[in-house]
């Protein structure tokens, strides 16, 4: 377990994301879902059972990205926003990102010789709330991965200062 900004990220890592549990596919509220349109590809995640208590203290964090040939030296990051949209008429919310834009990359002179390494480029990931009894739906265009975590607090706080 990793600790970060008082957060933990739970050893359960990062998954890939046609399938976030066993039956993602049989989930009973998916059918509210529609399938992914053209060009696009819907990832479901369903996340472990906690109770609505438990839950508050935990968050999912989404990241999409492509696995790409990359020089090993550079920092790469793709353009790629995941937005949060109401599924009309039933009161869910799903996650949708539009297009992936161009990978972007600090400029540092690389050696020559270095060989080029293959690596997952991510956009910018978003974190949602945790809710057990409803899947995460993401529709991502082709060819492009899921990826997500679980982060949950140490249940500590810490006191602010005046200042």
């Amino acid at each position: 377990m990793i600790k970060l900004n008082g957060f933990r990220i739970l050893t359960v890592g990062i998954f890939l994301g046609l399938s976030g549990g066993a039956g993602a596919a049989d989930h009973k509220e998916l059918k509210a879902f529609p399938e992914a349109g053209e060009g696009k590809e819907r990832f479901v995640i369903v996340l472990p059972h906690k109770e609505r208590g438990e839950e508050d203290a935990f968050k999912v964090e989404l990241v999409v990205g492509k696995v790409m040939e990359t020089d090993g030296v550079n920092s790469v990051r793709l353009g790629a926003e995941i937005k949060t949209m109401p599924l009309k008429g039933w009161g869910y919310t799903y996650y949708e990102v539009e297009k992936v834009g161009p990978a972007i990359s600090t400029l540092i002179g690389v050696p020559p010789g270095t060989p080029k390494v293959k690596r997952f480029v991510a956009g910018q990931p978003i974190q949602i709330r945790y809710n057990s009894r409803l899947p995460i739906v993401v529709y991502v265009p082709e060819g492009c991965e899921l990826r997500y975590r679980i982060w949950t607090a140490n249940g500590e706080f810490g006191a602010a200062e005046k200042g």
